[in-house]
């Protein structure tokens, strides 16, 4: 039993060291798909490496999402992950983003569906109560499609307050907290 805690220790010592250099050396290259795929090679080099480096590969979401038209080059750099200058450079290009379509659409000339997902932890597109379409109202947490949709035909509503109103009773009190974040005012 001790000489395999000794062993995994030093498996796991070994995977961090080699996620860390590839990860830092990943940070500095303009291809993402790069990043993705250097990732993936770790992740899946065995069955053992693969338990152990899955969960440091993933980073957490943070707590606040950063606004995709206001955020700065160096927020997205220090908020998402393995997010290099040409990434920034895209996404500051499109702007200002009417709907998280159109942000899948133009980061997905760039990058793959599952990294263009991973982005979306880490972002927000400001939506408007009686514009925005389904998919950019379901970024608000606990919002589903249905009650997206419900929302949208209720529409028009006469303010934000209105909205928010009907909008709480989708969804919780922090959530609804979020959804005031995201507004477009």
């Amino acid at each position: 039993m001790f000489t395999q805690k000794r062993i995994s220790g030093a498996l796991i010592l070994s995977l961090s060291i080699l996620s860390a250099t590839v990860f830092t050396g990943c940070a500095t290259t303009t291809d993402t798909q790069t990043n993705t795929n250097s990732a993936t090679a770790i992740a899946t080099a065995s069955p053992a490496a693969s338990a152990v480096a899955s969960p440091a590969a993933a980073a957490p979401a943070p707590a606040a999402k950063l606004n995709l038209n206001t955020a700065s080059g160096a927020d997205f750099l220090r908020a998402i992950p393995n997010f290099g200058n040409r990434m920034v450079h895209e996404f500051e290009e499109y702007r200002p983003y009417k709907s998280i379509q159109q942000f899948r659409k133009e980061i997905g000339k760039y990058v793959d569906a599952n990294t263009v997902a991973e982005y979306e932890k880490y972002v927000f597109v400001p939506f408007d109560h009686n514009q925005s379409d389904a998919a950019t109202l379901q970024q608000i947490p606990g919002l589903d499609a249905t009650e997206a949709q419900e929302l949208i035909a209720g529409r028009p509503y006469a303010s934000h307050d209105a909205f928010l109103a009907k909008l709480g009773e989708k969804v919780s009190a922090d959530e609804l907290a979020v959804a005031k974040a995201y507004m477009a005012h």
